[in-house]
């Protein structure tokens, strides 16, 4: 049994790996059939006239020459017999006139003193008989025409074609001008025939030698238009990958070659356009980078002076005017709210360009989870279902800002109180964050993690700068992982964060893998 699937499962995937051919191949399947069915209808079409040509011209020249004959032995020996032949006259006539160097039998019909038929036939009495001159013959032989001015003689020659037990015949009758016996002729075409079909085999080799060499031929012209073309495939390919270098090689001036020339002025625009848009991110980037670092300098200035108002705010009697109270609280919190931005700025930068790394550590996830709680004072406004001793090597800064962020932005836009739940799935460790608030609108889900985004346009100036999320998902990227947002049917909306156990391992692998791609990549092109 296990030998008999073998087979099948072998048999099976030989036949994929044919049809997977026959589409790699395609055109030049279809350039082969189209060059085969033109040279097939060609041959064909060439050796059925040949052949109805050569048939007719044959046939047409043994018939001449037999009935000529015939028509001379009528006149020279069956005209000289007397008016009232006996069979045995009839007979010897017959075996003279059959002696000719065309070998056709002889039959001899005339009346008797006494007015009986008698018959004489050259091949004895069982040879050319009457039963074997077809009727409508016989009929038309011993019909006697009108004379006229364009028929001179009230009989005729007449002949036929048949075929008895697949051998064809020439049969052919006529009588005596003058009186006297009427003569039937049979004659043999079956040398005829065997030229002819010598003829059709030839004919038939011919076609199929033709086609042959028409499917050769075919095949050297689909690799000389093919290899032009897959050239052009895997310089496409290559393109694609991102390799913007990529060039055709171009020869000659046909049409293969203006495509080429084509695809090299589109892949060097292409490169330009590219270069160009990396060098403006390359400059937008380095724009951010260094506002967010000059702006850090007058910021921790500024954030000292801050703390000092807040320390005065809440002592008691301090020496603040109440009317500039608002608005000492305001710059406080402005304060703060523009700190974040400029870290959330920086931190966007480092993603940007490739900088970001992963400081990996074994983690505690329970514990990790409580210690971002506990740290931002979140304890009586969430729920915690989480097991001790599901452990993850991860980054445990990162997934702090990836924790934070969607804890925070639940209980900022959902409804108290928020749950967080962990469960392990396989090798990855999936942790929802879920409200009880109104749920995420549908319109905003696909723009949650966009940078800048905010639900409402009407509050521009909401607590959160629109960036939380978005570094929330760069972080989970860097390790591999992913954050998706829906709403639950319960109500509410659920952030779903899907991390590997082991960040360090699946990075491994990811960098592996794009290096045998690349290099596999590399030699097919």
């Amino acid at each position: 049994m296990t030998d008999r699937q073998g087979g099948f499962r072998g048999w099976t995937a030989a036949r994929k790996g044919v049809l997977s051919g026959l589409r790699f191949t395609s055109l030049r399947l279809r350039l082969v059939v189209v060059f085969g069915l033109v040279a097939l209808t060609a041959a064909v079409s060439a050796s059925a006239i040949a052949y109805w040509l050569n048939r007719e011209a044959v046939l047409t020249r043994t018939q001449d020459a037999v009935l000529r004959d015939f028509e001379q032995e009528m006149q020279n020996r069956a005209g000289v017999l007397p008016e009232f032949p006996g069979q045995d006259e009839l007979q010897h006539t017959a075996g003279q006139m059959a002696v000719g160097g065309q070998q056709f039998s002889v039959l001899l019909v005339a009346k008797d003193r006494d007015g009986r038929t008698v018959y004489g036939s050259s091949g004895g009495l069982n040879g050319f008989s009457i039963e074997d001159v077809p009727a409508s013959l016989r009929t038309a032989v011993n019909k006697e025409q009108p004379l006229t001015s364009n028929n001179k003689s009230p009989y005729h020659l007449y002949w036929q074609r048949t075929v008895d037990d697949g051998t064809p015949y020439l049969v052919a009758g006529t009588r005596v001008i003058g009186g006297g016996p009427t003569g039937y002729m049979l004659k043999s075409l079956e040398p005829e025939a065997k030229d002819l079909n010598s003829l059709a085999w030839s004919l038939g080799i011919a076609t199929g030698l033709a086609l042959i060499g028409s499917a050769l031929l075919a095949q050297a012209a689909a690799t000389t238009v093919l290899k032009p073309v897959h050239r052009l495939g895997v310089a496409a390919r290559r393109l694609g990958e991102g390799k913007l270098d990529t060039r055709l090689r171009v020869s000659g001036t046909d049409e293969l070659a203006d495509l080429s020339r084509t695809f090299n002025n589109a892949a060097e625009a292409l490169e330009k356009r590219v270069a160009d848009m990396a060098a403006r991110d390359e400059a937008s980037r380095r724009f951010v980078a260094d506002m967010s670092h000059e702006l850090r300098t007058p910021l921790t200035a500024i954030t000292a002076v801050t703390e000092v108002l807040e320390e005065e705010l809440e002592f008691e009697g301090g020496g603040i005017d109440p009317m500039i109270e608002p608005a000492v609280r305001l710059v406080v919190s402005e304060t703060r709210r523009l700190n974040d931005l400029v870290e959330n700025l920086m931190e966007v930068t480092r993603f940007d360009a490739g900088t970001a790394r992963l400081v990996l550590d074994d983690v505690d996830i329970a514990d990790q989870i409580t210690a971002c709680i506990d740290a931002r004072a979140w304890l009586d406004a969430v729920e915690l279902d989480a097991e001790r001793g599901i452990h993850a090597r991860l980054d445990p800064r990162r997934l702090d800002v990836i924790l934070a962020n969607l804890i925070g932005n639940a209980l900022k836009h959902g409804g108290s109180p928020v749950r967080v739940s962990v469960r392990e799935a396989d090798d990855a460790i999936v942790i929802a964050v879920r409200d009880h608030g109104p749920g995420i609108p549908e319109d905003v889900l696909p723009h949650v993690f966009d940078r800048f985004y905010k639900a409402s346009a009407s509050r521009p100036r909401s607590e959160g700068s629109g960036l939380g999320l978005s570094i929330a998902l760069e972080n989970a990227h860097i390790h591999s992982g992913e954050i998706t947002a829906a709403n639950s049917p319960e109500g509410g909306a659920v952030f779903t964060l899907r991390l590997p156990k082991d960040a360090s391992e699946v990075a491994r692998q990811d960098a592996e893998q794009q290096a045998g791609g690349g290099a596999q990549k590399g030699e097919g092109s």
